[in-house]
């Protein structure tokens, strides 16, 4: 298969278990695709996540592998995931992971427009940062 920016394949079951069991950030995430009107990601999360949103970005998160809660809006929304399950929020939306259930937690993602890697907004400040939040994967 020719390797160019027009078209490629992806391996998500090989990706995903390339991931290490454990990270010094909440995520680690691989790119597969980095276009201006939408990014493919990989990620894997390792701990809860408080409660963020994205300012420039809405979300389509596909479950790989692993269980644990989601909500969406608001706490009151809170509900299992599973995999199979595609979760999709706007820009803007508040979520947040707060259980993990079974591992490895992990996510296909696709980003509309891209996502910045820095464009994380914690509701609260002390949280966390763009740097604690998600680190890329790094195949030693």
């Amino acid at each position: 298969m020719p390797n160019n920016q027009t078209s490629r394949r992806f391996n998500v079951t090989e990706i995903a278990q390339s991931f290490p069991e454990t990270a010094d950030t909440l995520l680690l995430d691989k790119y597969l695709t980095n276009e201006e009107a939408a990014s493919a990601r990989v990620f894997r999360v390792y701990c809860p996540t408080p409660p963020h949103f994205h300012v420039n970005s809405d979300e389509y998160l596909y479950v790989v592998s692993g269980r644990g809660t989601v909500w969406l809006e608001d706490a009151s929304t809170v509900a299992e995931f599973a995999p199979g399950q595609l979760l999709f929020f706007t820009h803007g939306t508040v979520h947040a992971m707060p259980d993990i259930i079974e591992e490895p937690v992990v996510f296909l993602s696709v980003d509309t427009p891209r996502r910045d890697p820095k464009d994380i907004i914690f509701v609260d400040p002390a949280a966390g940062t763009p740097e604690t939040f998600i680190s890329p994967l790094t195949n030693k």
